[in-house]
């Protein structure tokens, strides 16, 4: 593990103590889960994006003409 300081306004310290309290958690915890949901989050971002590079408009349009055009369950 890696010890850090991060410099907060009070009002978020406040809060995030609240939040963590209320999920019986250390503030730690609660800024480390917060953390890793933001890596994850980017990290998503990133390889979305990558795929999407590599994709191909002729394909897409191949895939969708196969789809058959019914109407919505909802519209019926």
């Amino acid at each position: 593990m890696t010890a850090l300081t991060v410099r907060l306004p009070h009002s978020v310290h406040a809060k995030i103590r609240e939040l963590a309290a209320r999920d019986a958690i250390s503030v730690n915890q609660f800024i480390a889960s917060a953390a890793a949901e933001k890596l994850a989050s980017m990290l998503t971002v990133d390889y979305l994006r990558q795929e999407a590079a590599q994709g191909q408009r002729e394909a897409f349009d191949r895939y969708l003409r196969a789809v058959p055009d019914v109407p919505d369950a909802q519209e019926r």
